[in-house]
């Protein structure tokens, strides 16, 4: 545990700190665990850094609601990076977690040598888009107050998106370790840092220097399309495609998504530049 004003943060790190360092943030549901199948295979050559986002798994948060939001909890995560004295890093989001790299990437570009963004996008485009999102995540967000929360879960990934990811003969397991949250928690997660609440990214994109991988499974459209989008927007950017995968990328071809993100990253490691790390 780490304490920061309002934050009481949860995280895992891989006793490895001479090592280049990866953030990683997980999705909505998920918890720092959710990445233990990655830094599994990543640990012998990276310092895996997975933190519990507010909301999730074990991280307490003190403050009100807005302690939450993705503006307070990019800088609450910066904290963090300070007082483990890590300068800079790699750092890899997926879907919420995605979002929320994707905004600290651009808010906090010197902190970050290369990012990978699965399944993420840049928010929504319009007020219109962000108003009408708003008001699905607040109902989103009752039901998961008011309902059984394992029926909750199953009728979350009952969703298209999540088809695919609904057919992995792991896909028990999966719901099993999303129990360990608290839907109440989660609630507030979603009301503050949902798609409906997000500041819009897409105008960014373009001022953006930080090289991007842009990760997409085969089987989400909407994902690809949009991180289609993103590639011609921002010329740092590069899209990766992965076969026999939905929107959890990492979860349904870990063995594929391990070796893409080992890639891009390792190619610092062979070109004399200098390792991000701690102070």
């Amino acid at each position: 545990m780490n304490k920061i004003k309002n934050y009481q943060f949860h995280y895992s790190l891989t006793d490895n700190k001479n090592q280049p360092i990866i953030l990683l943030l997980h999705g909505f549901t998920c918890d720092c665990q959710d990445f233990d199948p990655i830094i599994s295979l990543l640990s012998q050559s990276y310092c895996c850094l997975a933190v519990d986002l507010p909301g999730h798994g074990k991280t307490k948060v003190s403050g009100d609601e807005t302690c939450y939001n993705m503006s307070n909890t990019a800088q609450a995560l910066i904290h963090l990076l300070d007082d483990l004295q890590i300068n800079k890093c790699f750092l890899l989001g997926y879907s919420m977690g995605g979002r929320l790299a994707l905004y600290m990437t651009l808010h906090f570009p010197d902190r970050f040598e290369k990012v990978v963004l699965e399944s993420a996008s840049p928010g929504l485009k319009t007020e219109k888009e962000r108003s009408h999102r708003m008001e699905s995540d607040l109902h989103i967000a009752q039901k998961l107050e008011n309902s059984n929360f394992k029926e909750f879960l199953l009728s979350w990934y009952d969703r298209p998106l999540f088809q695919s990811l609904k057919n992995s003969p792991n896909f028990a397991r999966l719901i099993e370790t999303r129990l360990a949250n608290n839907p109440i928690e989660l609630a507030k997660s979603l009301r503050n840092m949902g798609t409906g609440n997000q500041p819009s990214l897409w105008e960014k994109l373009a001022q953006n220097q930080i090289p991007l991988l842009l990760l997409a499974g085969e089987y989400d459209d909407k994902f690809k399309t949009i991180n289609a989008e993103i590639a011609s927007l921002c010329p740092a950017a590069s899209l990766k495609i992965i076969a026999q995968a939905g929107h959890n990328v990492h979860f349904e071809n870990l063995d594929q998504f391990v070796a893409v993100v080992r890639q891009f990253y390792g190619q610092d490691l062979h070109m004399g530049v200098q390792k991000p790390g701690f102070l």
